[in-house]
């Protein structure tokens, strides 16, 4: 008999779409909707009631995604940075590489500095950092 470890466990993507059913009301459909794409679930249902009244097709778009698009896993985020982190990638992956990009070179001009102050007083140890670039 053989037992599953959390390797084995089907992952959950982070950027594909999930019906959320803590959050909706019905099926879930808006909220899922509101959580990919980021926008205030109630402006989500808003905009459905307006499609709906306007175009019949709403509906059975909606019951469809309800029955076949997959319940999201209570999991998926680990704190609300995270999620609007991965908001942002559904919305504009370049932009958020851009933003990861720029926290990068920042954090490396702060340890930068760091590295000088520490070094300026000191030369043996600004020494010793040279010698292992």
């Amino acid at each position: 008999m053989s037992r599953l470890n959390k390797y084995d466990e089907p992952t959950a993507r982070k950027t594909k779409f999930y019906r959320d059913k803590q959050n909706g009301k019905f099926m879930g459909v808006c909220a899922g909707i509101a959580d990919y794409t980021g926008i205030d679930v109630l402006w989500v249902r808003v905009a459905a009631v307006l499609v709906t009244l306007m175009t019949g097709w709403t509906l059975v778009a909606y019951f469809l995604l309800g029955m076949f698009a997959e319940k999201k896993p209570a999991h998926l985020y680990t704190d609300v940075q995270d999620q609007k982190f991965w908001q942002g990638v559904r919305q504009s992956p370049a932009r958020t590489a851009r933003d990861v990009k720029a926290r990068f070179r920042e954090i490396d001009r702060r340890l930068a500095d760091v590295e000088l102050f520490y070094t300026a007083k000191n030369t043996r140890l600004a020494d010793e950092i040279e010698s292992l670039r």
